[in-house]
């Protein structure tokens, strides 16, 4: 009984942390693209972090999507992929967008490179709705390390106990969103 109360707990804590993170998103109109800020929003968190502050490079997926409605069908979606590494010495982020053109950006604190892939996040004004409300979605997910696969002639008995001993991936993996809702076209622009 005492189980099932702390699992309740958890999920409502983990539900209100993610309506609260969605309450927090900022869209806004800059020349012909709208963009995104989140100053609550957290993704460089948990084991990917620790991950980089043990010398490995860790890459998250953004996705900004928008909708006709709430929970509606998608009209517009752009995802692009961050490559972040952390200069032990500095105690810095760099963070590299894969996605084409490819762009970095270095000496960043936890908070900067947060931003700064936010910022990289834009869907020409064009594509959104003119006539009618939209909703504003940005999800973001670290990307599964990637393991290098050993042949089943070289596996050994420290080989099969690193497989074995290693956390699940949803341990590994961190992931979230914020959004905002609905917004209309016609006030973005007025308020630039």
């Amino acid at each position: 009984m005492v189980r099932r109360r702390v699992l309740l707990f958890a999920l409502l804590s983990v539900t209100l942390t993610a309506t609260a993170l969605g309450q927090t998103l900022k869209v806004r109109v800059e020349r012909d693209q709208l963009r995104v800020t989140d100053s609550q929003l957290r993704f460089l968190t948990g084991r990917p972090l620790d991950r980089l502050h043990n010398g490995a490079t860790v890459t998250y997926a953004l996705q900004l999507t928008i909708r006709n409605e709430k929970s509606g069908r998608v009209s517009s979606r752009l995802t692009q992929r961050f490559a972040f590494s952390y200069d032990l010495w500095e105690e810095k982020f760099t963070v590299t967008r894969l996605d084409s053109p490819a762009r970095s950006a270095s000496n960043l604190s936890i908070a900067k490179a947060q931003a700064w892939c936010l910022d990289n996040l834009a869907i020409p004004v064009a594509e959104l709705p003119r006539d009618r409300p939209f909703w504003v979605m940005v999800e973001f997910e670290s990307e599964e390390t990637q393991y290098p696969d050993k042949e089943a002639s070289s596996l050994t008995l420290s080989s099969l106990i690193d497989i074995f001993s290693r956390r699940s991936r949803d341990d590994q993996q961190v992931r979230g969103y914020g959004e905002a809702g609905p917004l209309s076209l016609n006030e973005l622009v007025k308020k630039k």
